[in-house]
């Protein structure tokens, strides 16, 4: 039988991907090497590439900052386009690119529907974004008198980056830590990312919500299985209110 989403005290949501809108900000920041290169990539195949160059990078550099990690990403995946091997991660354009993570935009539902779920969770960031990012991007989603989230974890902090299990281990402590959660049954992973964040999680024993946002390219590319899916953040929010209330919003 699968468990009440309100039985669960904490939900740890992905954030780049499930919150923001990853992909469009990836896609607009490779359009200048993409025009440069002359390049015929589709949207698809743009991500795809650009997501294999960073997931590369990430695997070598696990102690690297996601700024200057996505600065790098910009640079190889120019190179793979066939741009010049002089540029670098410490190109302006790439220093740019890497800086631009806080200005990408949330997706419309998503501060509305995580204020409704303010109300009932304790909500958590486990992002492969470093802290300077994440602070900017709680500016466009955070505000007085609206929600808050209880605790932010990033790769940075963590020393690597997701799927590792040891960025959920650790989220897994600090929320016992911090909420005096300590039954993981009582953790929900809220995630975009089935490769990113469900594998982890089945791999864990933790229960996992999909958010599978219609038309996105990237985050499929895997049969790990999820408790719950939704389409959007406010779905979830609305599924909660039908538990609470039996009155689901139209």
């Amino acid at each position: 039988m699968i468990p009440a989403v309100t039985s669960h005290k904490v939900l740890c949501f992905d954030c780049y991907g499930t919150i923001i809108n990853w992909e469009q900000g990836i896609l607009d920041g490779l359009q200048p090497l993409l025009a440069a290169s002359g390049s015929q990539f589709t949207q698809k195949e743009a991500l795809e590439a650009f997501g294999s160059v960073e997931l590369e990078l990430q695997s070598k550099h696990p102690d690297l900052a996601y700024t200057p990690l996505l600065a790098e990403s910009y640079a190889a995946f120019g190179q793979r386009l066939g741009l010049p091997a002089s540029l670098t991660g410490s190109d302006p354009a790439a220093v740019a690119f890497g800086q631009s993570v806080g200005d990408w935009s949330p997706f419309p539902d998503s501060a509305a529907a995580l204020g409704e779920l303010s109300k009932d969770f304790k909500l958590v960031v486990l992002s492969n974004v470093d802290a300077p990012n994440i602070a900017r991007t709680r500016q466009l989603l955070e505000g007085p008198g609206q929600f808050q989230f209880d605790l932010i974890l990033t790769a940075q902090e963590i020393g690597s980056y997701k799927p590792a299990l040891a960025n959920f281990e650790v989220m897994l402590a600090a929320v016992a830590d911090k909420f005096g959660v300590t039954d993981k049954s009582e953790v929900l992973v809220v995630a975009q990312s089935r490769v990113h964040d469900h594998v982890p999680a089945n791999a864990l024993g933790l229960e996992s919500a999909w958010i599978d946002r219609q038309g996105a390219i990237m985050g499929h590319e895997s049969s790990a299985k999820f408790t719950y899916r939704f389409n959007t953040l406010s779905e979830l929010a609305n599924a909660v209110k039908q538990e609470k209330t039996g009155n689901p919003e139209p």
